[in-house]
């Protein structure tokens, strides 16, 4: 295998939730935001949202390990990946899998990270949390005012 960084991050995605490959890829005092710095309602409904410091692969493998227990992770594919110097990108989509609701949701994604010496030392992971949240959704609406000059929308 390679080890350019576009390759090193592209196999810590494909084996996330593997400890040997997370072991091998990501560095002791890596970061590691998932969805948000911090927010707390997205917090109580998808547990790994927010920033863990300097939590390195434990803390990365215990992420990903919680998520993929809340839902099947469902054809995940990279469409577009960059890199230059240390800095990598990843855009593709995923389809998550409610593992209590049995609901389907297929978002975009883009995985940033920044590699040092062969190890991932910042992950930064983004996704469509309004839709990939709504396979937990058990029933209930929302209302909103969004536009300044219309009215309320229901959801």
């Amino acid at each position: 295998m390679s080890n350019s960084n576009v390759e090193i991050v592209q196999e810590l995605l494909k084996g996330a939730t593997q400890p040997e490959v997370v072991n091998r890829f990501v560095a002791p005092d890596a970061t590691y935001v998932s969805l948000t710095f911090d927010n707390p309602d997205l917090k109580k409904l998808m547990p790994w949202a927010g920033t863990h410091k300097n939590g390195g692969p434990a803390g990365v493998l215990k992420v990903f390990q919680e998520l993929n227990t809340f839902w099947t992770i469902e054809d995940l594919e990279v469409h577009d990946a960059f890199g230059e110097g240390e800095n990598v990108a990843l855009f593709g989509t995923f389809t998550t899998h409610s593992v209590k609701l049995d609901k389907k949701f297929t978002s975009p994604f883009v995985f940033f990270a920044k590699v040092n010496n062969g190890l991932v030392t910042y992950m930064q992971y983004m996704e469509d949390t309004f839709g990939t949240g709504s396979t937990f959704r058990s029933g209930g609406t929302w209302k909103f005012q969004s536009n300044p000059v219309g009215g309320e929308v229901e959801v």
